[in-house]
This record gives C-alpha cells, sequence and structure tokens, in this order.
C-alpha cells in the first residue's frame, strides 16, 4: 500500500524513526514549525497538504489530534469504494485508529501494520470485525513453514469449538514478525496478524504457564499464552498452549462488557 505519514508534532515525527524499518517505500511529511527534523517534506497546512496527497496515496497515516485530520478530509471524502484508507494515531504512539475505508480501503488492516510498527494498540470498529472476540496466540520455532502453522491452528481451533470465521488475530511475539512462515499462514487463513511487544510479554502479570525453554530460546517467559491475552480487551484463555511439533498455539475469548 503506498501511504502517505503526516505529523504536526516534534513528537510525532519521533515516531517516524519506528516506522520506517516497516514502511521504507512510505512518504513522510512533518509540519514547517517542528524544529529539528531533517527527514521528510515540510509543510504549511495539513489541509492543504490533505487536499494536494488524498488522491495519491492508498493510505494515509495522520499522527496528529484525531479533530485535525477529521477537518482536513472532511470536504474530500466521497465513497468508500474510492477514499483512500485514513489512519490517526496520538503523538505518544498509543493508539492506530482505523478512521476511513476500514474494510474496502484496508484502513483496517493498516492500522494494524502501523501498531505493529510502534507497539500501539489498533482500534477497529468496523462492525464485521469489532463482534469477532477470538484471539489464536501463535509461538514456533525460527523456519516453520506457513502449512504446519496453519494446520496447527485450524486443529487448536476445532479443539476448542469455535469458528475461524470468529477469529480477530493471530497474534505472536514481536521477535517472530519476520517469521515468513507465520505471516503467510495469518494471510492464508485470512486474519490479521498482530505482533505483541517483548517487554509487554515480560511485565505482564496476568496468568499464563510460563516455559523455561522459551525463556531460553527467546528471553520471554512465553509466547502463545500471553500474546493471546494481550492482544485484545478484557480476555481469558479457553485453550491453554497446546504444542504440535515446533508450535505451540493458545487461544483467548474477549468478553463483551455487560450493561445490565
Amino acid at each position: 500500500m503506498k501511504t502517505a505519514f503526516i505529523t504536526l508534532s516534534k513528537e510525532g515525527a519521533k515516531l517516524f524513526t519506528h516506522l520506517r524499518g516497516s514502511f521504507a517505500d512510505s512518504d513522510y511529511f512533518t509540519h514547517e514549525n517542528v524544529e529539528d527534523v531533517t527527514q521528510g517534506e515540510r509543510f504549511a497546512k495539513v489541509v492543504e497538504l490533505t487536499e494536494r496527497v488524498f488522491d495519491k496515496y492508498e493510505g494515509l497515516v495522520y499522527i496528529a489530534p484525531c479533530g485535525a485530520v477529521v477537518r482536513a478530509i472532511a470536504p474530500l471524502i466521497r465513497s468508500k469504494e474510492s477514499d483512500p484508507a485514513v489512519v490517526q494515531v496520538d503523538v505518544g504512539g498509543r493508539w492506530a485508529v482505523s478512521l476511513l475505508s476500514g474494510h474496502e480501503g484496508r484502513a483496517n488492516e493498516l492500522a494494524v501494520a502501523v501498531a505493529n510498527a510502534i507497539g500501539a494498540e489498533p482500534v477497529i470498529s468496523t462492525s464485521t470485525e469489532a463482534s469477532k472476540n477470538i484471539i489464536v496466540g501463535v509461538g514456533c520455532r525460527r523456519g516453520m513453514t506457513a502449512e504446519r502453522i496453519v494446520a496447527a491452528v485450524k486443529s487448536a481451533i476445532a479443539e476448542a469449538g469455535v469458528a475461524l470465521e470468529r477469529v480477530r488475530y493471530i497474534a505472536s511475539a514481536d521477535v517472530k514478525s519476520n517469521e515468513s512462515g507465520l505471516i503467510e499462514a495469518a494471510r492464508t487463513l485470512g486474519v490479521p496478524l498482530r505482533f505483541i511487544a517483548s517487554d509487554e510479554i515480560r511485565e505482564s502479570t496476568l496468568d499464563f504457564d510460563k516455559s523455561a525453554f522459551v525463556e531460553k530460546s527467546v528471553n520471554l517467559p512465553a509466547v502463545a499464552e500471553p500474546a493471546a491475552l494481550l492482544a485484545g480487551r478484557r480476555t481469558s484463555l479457553i485453550l491453554k498452549k497446546r504444542a504440535y511439533q515446533g508450535i505451540t498455539v493458545a487461544i483467548a475469548r474477549e468478553r463483551s462488557l455487560s450493561l445490565e
């Protein structure tokens, strides 16, 4: 996806450093009032910049207040069939919000990719996606094939009695972010792949089984169970870690907030 990253602040510009590793071929735009920034094209007014780039990129990522983004894109919105994907990120790098063209324009996918790059939480409110509540945590040995990972995931969800259509994320630790088999497996399954920061796993106080082998291998207490739990909100394990010859799979369910 050809993407433009736009920021109005020095804090936002600092996030560019983390984003370039995952979006090396994208373009970066920084407001002219931001000091000590040497990378990226400068612009004076975000509304004028948005008018210029709206139809030139498949995705626009604003590291800026949501209100400023809405005002900039509002006059240009035409159709979910043709508008670019728009994602809004707060300057603290905590949230990556799929704001416009979530499904058709792949903003949901872009939000997850941005979140993976900076360790943020993707915020996706598309009805068909938000209603999914199953997260599949996966750990694997290096070089594991996509076919074996897909088979392991299917075996686990069958054991848990849940349908693949209910799975919101495949989740793993960020140390697995370059595992081609895992990436291809998620693509084959048609489920977004979410990576959880290693520090978040190490610091978690959630209840999951620790593994001396995983600790020795990747310096983490575990992968599958904490990834499944940390990739969602109000989660609990419905299938504890299962081992499939070099692959571990655990499944968590998100609980809806009761309004009763």
